[in-house]
């Protein structure tokens, strides 16, 4: 009994004296590791090789070929109206000196979704075309390839809507 008081204790006082020795958060709280950033060049290729995953796993008929030049159209504006969101972002926080209030937040957050939504309707619009000439399986593969069938991880790589167990699985 002894001993294993002893070896508790311990054990508790390396755990706070580790604690304790991690600095405490510099001005404006703690700071998030930094992230890399991917310059023009990488963006651009990563959504080549997107768009052409999505073309191949597609397996596209002569007729549904002829539909194509628009799904791409559109998917790569969407990309680029995306990072530009990101990017209008990164420079507004960079240029701030103090953390935007939770009604700025709030605004911000609903104007990035109507701009997504409007992009989302945008391909929509685009690839409903194609889609209606598509069969069961190329159907089955395009929500997979964009990222909206089934087994797909909710935000953040967790189970969600849609996804493994979860409720509104397509």
């Amino acid at each position: 009994m002894k001993i294993t008081t002893i070896l508790l204790a311990t054990a508790l006082a390396a755990g706070a004296t580790s604690a304790y020795a991690q600095g405490a958060p510099g001005p404006g709280g703690p700071q998030r590791p930094e992230r890399a950033q991917l310059n023009p060049a990488d963006r651009s290729a990563l959504v080549d090789a997107r768009i052409a995953a999505l073309k191949a796993g597609l397996k596209l008929t002569p007729e549904q070929e002829k539909l194509w030049p628009a799904v791409e159209t559109a998917v790569r504006d969407t990309a680029a109206k995306r990072q530009a969101r990101i990017d209008e972002a990164r420079k507004l926080r960079d240029e701030r000196n103090t953390r935007p209030d939770v009604v700025e937040r709030l605004r911000a957050g609903a104007d990035r979704m109507t701009d997504t939504a409007a992009d989302f309707r945008r391909l929509a619009d685009a690839v409903a075309p194609l889609n209606a000439t598509l069969d069961d399986g190329q159907k089955r593969r395009l929500g997979i390839l964009l990222k909206f069938g089934e087994g797909h991880f909710g935000p953040r790589g967790k189970p969600g809507p849609g996804g493994p167990g979860g409720p509104g699985r397509m």
